[in-house]
């Protein structure tokens, strides 16, 4: 039990692609979770509201790609925590910085991109 997370695209087709996955990576939660809250939290059609960012898929947008890798260079995910989520780890920044790459990569083919986590 913990704090898993993915990140996938999906083509106008209806295709969905891993992009990553993480494990226990808090920071990077809390960074969604407040990209989430500023979005208003936005709840799939057919999901109960909730005021809990979990198992909730987060579409994103490239401006917040964007603002994720600056967000990286900076050494700015916020310090996160929870009950089994862990810690976020020095070796998660290849995993991020890939997830970037991909998303971006996914944007330019015309496909949305997700981020989602169970906990």
């Amino acid at each position: 039990m913990g704090l898993d997370q993915y990140a996938y695209a999906l083509r106008p087709d209806g295709v969905q692609l891993e992009i990553a996955v993480w494990r226990k990576h808090p920071n990077l939660h809390g960074w969604m979770e407040r990209l989430w809250i500023k979005k208003d939290r936005p709840v799939p059609e057919g999901s109960e509201a909730t005021d809990v960012f979990n198992c909730i898929p987060l579409e994103l947008e490239q401006g917040d790609i964007v603002g994720l890798s600056l967000d990286l260079e900076l050494g700015a995910l916020p310090h996160t925590s929870g009950f089994f989520f862990g810690e976020s780890r020095p070796e998660d920044m290849e995993t991020d910085q890939l997830f970037v790459y991909r998303a971006l990569g996914n944007f330019e083919l015309g496909n949305k991109v997700f981020y989602d986590s169970w906990w």
